[in-house]
């Protein structure tokens, strides 16, 4: 009976200690608040590693950052169609790599009377969002988070140059076989390809996103490059440039990707990232659509 009476006594200490923690970690939660959108950018400063940049796009380029945050979507693009599918996910934190509103630093001077322009932040303020820009520091960050993503979902990590994360080595795949691929792990609709489609593919060269001449060129140029992959480029810089290449006989290609497709699962990625210190609220990844099709392959 002792016994009994003991092991009760202890047990009920234990069930009272346990609910006085359990009541104690409530009440820090609420004494915390909720999270707000500034606070989880605080977060992503911290653990990016890297020094937080005095001049840089990475900032909130729509909505406030006091707004409390229900739920995060990272994407390539912070599209109409993605603000969409996220708010309807319960998502009103979009955290985008690419601008909003049309240009490199999203200015909106020109859009204020803008149908488009107005449709689209109208959504977002009904649907209580904030977007932040996350360009700079992804890149930065040690490895990249756009060709760390980029090298996994192409499935090249025994491909990959231990120092250098946008550079394979590949048993000579014949070029055709080698795009096609990308095609299908990528799910792309719209890959252009400027070379030989017999030519074998052994050293290849990643730029992910948007490659100028310079130095798109250069490395284009270089003996140990067969093939460059680029995001996008201007056809009469960078294109002009690899035909020349390629009719002046150097056995070269050059895969056009789309910008969206070449980066997009470095976002991806970043929302398994972010998992790792936002607990508070659903992280996903919501795709931004390849905006081309072919007439071969029409989408609605």
């Amino acid at each position: 009976m002792d016994m009994t009476r003991r092991t009760l006594l202890m047990s009920s200490m234990g069930l009272s200690v346990a609910a006085a923690l359990h009541a104690s970690g409530d009440r820090a939660a609420a004494a915390a608040g909720p999270l707000t959108a500034a606070q989880v950018i605080d977060r992503i400063k911290s653990q990016v590693a890297i020094p937080w940049r005095a001049e840089t796009v990475d900032t909130i380029v729509y909505g406030m950052p006091e707004v409390v945050v229900k739920g995060i979507a990272t994407t390539m693009m912070a599209t109409l169609e993605v603000v969409e599918r996220a708010a309807a996910a319960g998502r009103n934190m979009v955290i985008t790599h690419e601008p909003t509103f049309y240009s490199h630093l999203d200015t909106t001077t020109d859009f204020q009377q803008d149908a488009t322009y107005k449709h689209k932040t109208g959504f977002m303020r009904a649907h209580d969002m904030v977007v932040f820009r996350f360009h700079d520091h992804w890149h930065a960050r040690r490895p990249d988070g756009i060709a760390t993503g980029m090298l996994r979902e192409l499935g090249w990590e025994k491909q990959v140059d231990p120092a250098n994360p946008r550079q394979f080595v590949f048993p000579d795949v014949p070029l055709l076989q080698f795009v096609r691929d990308i095609e299908r792990k990528l799910a792309a609709r719209s890959i252009r390809v400027v070379g030989d489609p017999a030519l074998p593919v052994k050293r290849v060269a990643a730029s992910w996103g948007y490659t100028s001449l310079m130095p798109g060129a250069p490395t284009f140029a270089r003996p140990d490059v067969d093939v460059l992959i680029v995001g996008e480029a201007r056809e009469w810089e960078l294109v002009e440039f690899a035909q020349d290449a390629i009719r002046s006989g150097q056995k070269k290609a050059l895969i056009v990707l789309g910008h969206v497709l070449s980066e997009q699962a470095g976002m991806k990625y970043c929302a398994e990232w972010l998992h790792g210190f936002v607990p508070e609220v659903p992280v996903e990844f919501v795709a931004a659509a390849e905006p081309f099709w072919s007439p071969e392959r029409p989408v609605g």
